[in-house]
């Protein structure tokens, strides 16, 4: 008897072993929580599923506060929804065709979950995945960290991914997105993927928000979202927001809105570049975006049907705009876009700063 109790505590010693280096490689052990970050009039919150954003609440022009990002009350409706509210999006943001890629002669079949393509890393991206809290100063900052394996939703070797939301002066958010392979070259594209409603993220549609976007080209797509590899100038077409008009003023012309990566002007990787503004005329609340990436997408929240959302409100399609700072989509398979490949002794760096006022 005195044996076999001994074999047991043995055996659980070995399963809690083998639990804790599960967890340890794959942060799955990490508990989800809710974290804050509040300076001055701005206060936001965050989880580690997913490294979302839940909520911005900032003041409109007679200082009134309101949430302008859209949501679910409870954290564990993130855990079923298909939206991407709030979250980064990865190893690889946006489709890739067909679930593949070719890379130094290899060729990885990934998990599609889009069709016959990969959406926004997989069915298990990063958006779904429990991230581990690394620092957190409530009026300073919140990083974020998540070691992504070999093999995860296909793709090449092991990929250690930090994401930071921090302060810089009082109407100012940067999101610093990082990323290192570990031994093996591999695609990055992050991209964070908040739906956003300057009015109030109850306040409605957001057809009469004004946007200036500062790209002049953008990708056309295939009728599966797919990148054809040209790239087309905006003038003449319902996607030229080079001068500053309401969101919904082409829609007659565009009646399934907005869904396309748009080309920046003079990309920088070393700088940040204007990527867009854009401005609610009832609550004067107007937000500003910067980026060192070379694309966005721009996103009307098309196929939102009927999600129940904050404080039971149900957000119908056109609730929200996404503005996803990106790599080109598909950039795997279409050698004339720039390439997302990130090698060994190389860091993805991937930088957006929102700045918030209200007149």
């Amino acid at each position: 008897m005195a044996k076999l109790s001994l074999v047991f505590c043995y055996f659980i010693v070995l399963v809690l072993f083998f639990t804790n280096k599960k967890c340890q490689a794959t942060e799955s052990c990490e508990a989800v929580g809710v974290y804050k970050l509040k300076r001055g009039d701005l206060s936001l919150k965050f989880t580690n599923y997913g490294a979302t954003m839940l909520s911005a609440v900032i003041p409109d022009k007679n200082g009134k506060l309101a949430d302008i990002v859209l949501g679910f009350d409870s954290v564990k409706d993130y855990k079923t929804d298909n939206t991407y509210f709030g979250a980064i999006v990865g190893r690889v943001a946006n489709r890739i065709s067909r679930a593949q890629f070719s890379l130094n002669g290899t060729r990885y079949q990934l998990i599609n979950n889009d069709g016959d393509n990969m959406l926004h890393g997989g069915p298990r991206g990063f958006s779904e995945v429990i991230w581990k809290v690394k620092s957190h100063e409530v009026n300073s900052h919140i990083t974020f960290t998540y070691n992504s394996l070999e093999g995860e939703q296909g793709f090449p070797g092991d990929l250690a991914v930090s994401v930071t939301y921090m302060f810089v002066g009082e109407n100012n958010l940067v999101v610093k997105m990082k990323a290192k392979p570990l031994e093996k070259a591999t695609p990055v594209n992050l991209a964070l993927h908040t739906y956003w409603n300057l009015g109030g993220h109850s306040s409605g549609d957001i057809f009469s928000h004004k946007l200036q976007l500062f790209g002049s080209h953008v990708t056309p797509v295939n009728d599966r979202l797919i990148p054809t590899g040209k790239i087309t100038p905006v003038t003449g077409t319902p996607y030229d927001f080079l001068q500053p008009r309401e969101i919904g003023s082409k829609f007659k012309e565009l009646p399934d809105g907005y869904d396309i990566n748009y080309v920046l002007d003079n990309p920088n990787p070393e700088h940040l570049k204007k990527v867009a503004v854009v401005s609610e005329s009832v609550s004067g609340r107007k937000m500003e975006l910067w980026t060192n990436k070379p694309g966005v997408q721009f996103y009307t929240s098309n196929m939102l049907g009927k999600v129940k959302g904050k404080d039971g409100f149900v957000y119908s399609n056109y609730a929200g705009f996404c503005l996803e700072t990106q790599g080109f989509p598909d950039s795997v398979n279409n050698p004339n876009f720039p390439s997302q490949v990130v090698n060994p002794g190389e860091t993805y760096n991937h930088v957006m700063v929102y700045r918030f006022t209200a007149d």
